[in-house]
């Protein structure tokens, strides 16, 4: 990285009107000499004059204000592009293969009896922008590292695949399987980039638009945490993101990239592919989207490369001595170039350049075939090659690469810069006939009239693929792969989760604090402690994890520049180039992007990391449920813990705040281990076993989502005789019910344990009914087992039936059950088929809203006296109780009257 004092300086905008004029006389003869150049050689001149003083100004730092938007042409001049050290003829030939290939696949996949679909205009667009890519640039993991990390386009993979077949890596019956993953089993292809479906191929899952660019930052951002931390050298890793002109329009594409510029992260590049058209239509029909996003991202601090005509355009710009071609550029909107790219030379001729006498001169002596051929850059493997060098070669600021392609290039009139072309999937006779001829491929059409379309090789010993090997050999590997060369990590043992398991004794901690002093004690451990990334989103104080601050200290390439305003303090805010603890700000996007770093950094660089992801437990699964997807897709792994977590427990925010539902929503993800623990002890053994099945042997690629709770009660001590088996799979009885006749069973989970034992004993003085108490550490865990039982008996019939372990834990017990939680009743009922006694499940269902925590419970009746209502409602249906003792405790327990309730704790943040 460079250091501060290289950097470019970034000054978005404006004019120093502040700034005193120490030399008048000198000023005025400048402006004089500006006035002369527009009175004597033009505005087209001058203006020409002064954006080169400008570039002058900024190759010697001097910091101008930065221009937002250039004019329509490419950045790098013709006389500037570098000399192109691959073989143009053969990477031609090559890429007609790999078009053909990729088109045919798609088109093979809809044959009668399949009909999966697949999309072929995306990569058809961008195609010489991957090759020049793959032939001259990508580096792969063969010489031991992480190689470069490559985000391709999700739409564009069946040209990945294509590619990837002429090198032998995968085979005619692999492509034959695309997107039938299952029913074509081993030799099936996902649809999209998706390393839980290929893991030895796909490394980044990116089909989700808008999660690969935000992605890619923080993949480059995460890069250089690693290497700041001495973890791992990852100072040749490049980090390229494929991405559509459409897709900038997500949020997430956008969203993140000041960080980007502001850590000068000169090791990422964007590629966006602006065919101009989205799914449907055009990008910006009106408008001009390469300009558009050239001012958004110089802007924001990046190096824009704007790539947009090819080679052809080269003699016509340099004859433009007045600029009335660039002008004409300028001010076409989009939505004319594209019909430009389905119209013929003639149309051409008379609407683009007819309009004046200066262009129709320009194209007098063309024909109309050489006016239709005047291309877009994206398609110039030497202008491409010129971008991309320019792009790795540039330093202290990130890089965007706008290069103007058509969509669905290649693939015959019915297809190129069609609205429709995104959906488009087959091709006709006729167009695998004039495809092919375009080409230049040795396809008889007998074998494009009869049955399906063939692929083409052009032989293993072809020049054109042992170029293709030889390329990658040269490069380091064949690109995308993914390898998990990781060890298993050297756990702690017992001893470094004693202090939590001893309980908090007199003292009142709420759980979210029972976690952070477990975190401190395994942070201190020898072996795995500087492999913990503290993430937060701008709330570590709210948390109690400020106490990190001065020895884990905040991650910032730059280090602290300033004399910190809280310096005298014990928990001062410090910042460091090898600080431990990343601070993304006020973005969960950004932070669940960095814990999808570091969470597959085993698999990117081989060096497991142990992402800890603490969050307000509304703010997760619910604003950023995608990314957890993208992780679980990606095979990350690592804790995610939801903190305030509860409808009840964060007592002033209210409604936005007040998460009833993240573990219904965390059920959803099949790589989710969802747990809702009550107390430190089952956090220790929870812990545990989550660093066992994610970083010790045979580790398994799932990620731990727990929610803890801001409410301080007094924890209690770990039970001799405790179930450990009981916690890790769900289900533990925590405390027997000792006095009372009627028996009965309360589950409850998280914070409402608490209320559990207070029904308890309630039950027990004023109605005679002794109720076991049970701590459902993870209901969804429960559910998931009972579902793979389910499935296992169904299809095994003839063997002997296995029991869920949740119907196998209250088999035998007395009385009905009684479920509760600072969830919706939707949490508890998911175990409710296979729990074999009476059942009935209390849950805070409904808008969350700012009151004390106690008057929150009796309004949705989950506190203590509305537990013991509910199981004497249920012993009164079973005829063991009068129903007459039901309005009793309701009377009693004035549960009709919110503010009766006792108003609980107060307070406890974290």
């Amino acid at each position: 990285m460079a250091s501060g004092s290289d950097r470019t300086p970034i000054i978005i905008g404006g004019l120093p009107s502040q700034v005193p004029d120490f030399d008048p006389e000198e000023t005025g003869e400048w402006l004089d000499s500006l006035d002369a150049a527009v009175d004597e050689r033009g505005r087209e001149r001058a203006r020409y004059l002064m954006l080169r003083l400008i570039e002058r100004a900024r190759e010697r730092r001097v910091a101008v204000p930065e221009m937002r938007s250039t004019d329509y042409v490419n950045t790098i001049a013709t006389k500037d592009e570098p000399f192109f050290p691959g073989d143009e003829e053969i990477e031609r030939r090559i890429l007609n293969a790999t078009r053909w290939n990729a088109a045919v696949m798609v088109s093979r996949a809809q044959r009668p009896g399949i009909g999966v679909g697949g999309h072929i205009a995306t990569f058809a667009s961008s195609a010489s922008l991957y090759d020049v890519g793959f032939n001259h640039f990508f580096r792969g993991k063969d010489g031991g590292d992480g190689g470069d990390q490559i985000f391709f386009q999700g739409h564009a993979s069946p040209g990945i695949y294509a590619r990837a077949f002429l090198l032998d890596r995968l085979s005619e019956r692999h492509l034959d399987g695309f997107r039938q993953e299952k029913s074509k089993a081993p030799y099936a292809l996902s649809s999209y980039p998706h390393p839980r479906s290929m893991p030895d191929f796909w490394e980044f899952p990116t089909v989700s638009m808008g999660l690969g660019p935000i992605g890619a930052i923080y993949q480059a951002r995460m890069n250089r945490y690693m290497a700041a931390r001495g973890i791992a050298d990852t100072s040749k890793s490049q980090v390229y993101a494929f991405l559509g002109d459409g897709e900038m329009d997500e949020p997430e594409s956008l969203g993140q990239l000041t960080l980007a510029a502001r850590e000068g992260l000169d090791n990422l590049t964007f590629v966006v592919n602006c065919n101009l058209q989205r799914l449907d239509g055009p990008v910006r029909g009106n408008g001009k989207i390469i300009q558009e996003l050239e001012s958004v991202f110089r802007g924001a601090g990046w190096n824009v490369i704007k790539l947009i005509w090819d080679r052809s355009w080269d003699p016509l710009l340099a004859q433009d001595r007045d600029g009335v071609l660039v002008n004409k550029l300028n001010t076409t909107p989009d939505g004319q170039f594209q019909t430009y790219a389905t119209e013929t030379g003639a149309y051409i001729r008379d609407h683009f350049f007819g309009g004046d006498q200066r262009l129709r001169a320009m194209v007098e002596n063309m024909t109309d075939e050489q006016i239709l051929h005047l291309g877009r850059g994206g398609h110039d493997h030497r202008k491409v090659y010129a971008a991309f060098k320019a792009a790795k070669e540039h330093k202290g600021q990130p890089t965007v690469i706008l290069a103007q392609t058509v969509k669905g290039w290649t693939l015959g009139p019915n297809f190129e810069g069609r609205n429709a072309t995104h959906q488009m999937k087959k091709l006709t006779v006729e167009d695998l006939k004039r495809f092919r001829d375009r080409l230049h491929l040795p396809i008889p059409d007998k074998a494009l009239e009869d049955g399906l379309p063939p692929y083409y090789h052009p032989g293993r010993d072809s020049d054109e693929i042992q170029y293709m090997h030889d390329r990658r050999k040269e490069l380091g590997g064949y690109v995308p792969t993914r390898v998990d060369r990781s060890k298993p990590l050297a756990l702690p043992g017992d001893k470094t989760y004693a202090a939590v398991k001893k309980g908090s004794g007199q003292q009142s901690i709420a759980t979210t604090m029972a976690f952070v002093r477990l975190l401190k004690d395994l942070m201190r451990d020898k072996e795995i402690g500087k492999r913990f990334v503290l993430i937060a989103p701008d709330e570590y104080r709210t948390f109690g994890m400020d106490s990190f601050f001065p020895s884990a200290k905040i991650y910032n390439p730059l280090g602290q520049t300033y004399e910190a305003v809280d310096r005298d303090l014990l928990l001062a805010y410090k910042e460091s180039p090898n600080g431990q603890m990343l601070h993304d700000g006020i973005s969960e996007a950004g932070c669940t992007a960095s814990l999808i770093a570091a969470g597959s950094a085993y698999a990117t660089h081989g060096e497991p990391l142990i992402p800890i992801y603490v969050f307000y437990s509304m703010f997760g699964f619910q604003r950023t449920g995608d990314q957890f997807w993208q992780m679980a897709d990606q095979l990350s792994r690592g804790f995610v813990l939801g903190a305030t977590a509860g409808r009840t427990t964060l007592t002033g925010e209210g409604l936005q705040h007040a998460d009833g539902h993240s573990q219904l929503l965390a059920s959803t993800n099949p790589g989710c281990v969802a747990y809702d623990p009550a107390f430190g002890f089952e956090i220790a053994h929870i812990v545990k076993d989550g660093l066992r099945r994610m970083y010790g042997e045979n580790a398994e690629d799932v990620f731990y989502y727990l929610t803890v709770y801001n409410e301080p009660i007094q924890q209690p001590a770990e039970p001799e005789d405790v179930d450990v088996e009981g916690i890790l799979k769900g289900l533990y009885r925590y405390r027997a019910g000792e006095a009372g006749e009627l028996p009965a069973q309360i589950l409850a989970s998280g914070v409402a344990l608490p209320w559990a034992l207070e029904a308890q004993r309630v039950l027990a003085e004023d109605w005679n009914v002794r109720a076991d108490v049970w701590s459902a550490t993870s209901w969804n865990e429960l559910r998931r087992e009972a579902v793979e039982v389910e499935e296992h008996n169904l299809l095994h019939p003839e063997e002997e039936q296995r029991v869920p372990y949740v119907t196998r834990k209250l088999q035998g017990t007395e009385g009905p059950v009684v479920a509760v939680s600072d969830w919706m009743r939707a949490v508890p009922d998911q175990i409710a088929r296979w729990v074999p006694n009476a059942y009935q499940s209390l849950g805070a269902d409904g808008f969350g809203f700012a009151d004390t925590r106690g008057a929150a419970r009796r309004f949705f009746h989950i506190d203590a006296q509305s537990v013991v209502l509910g199981v004497l409602t249920e012993l009164a249906r079973e005829g063991k109780v009068d129903r007459s003792v039901l309005k009793q405790a309701i009377d009693r327990y004035q549960l009709l009257d919110v503010a009766a309730a006792d108003p609980g704790a107060a307070g406890g943040d974290a």
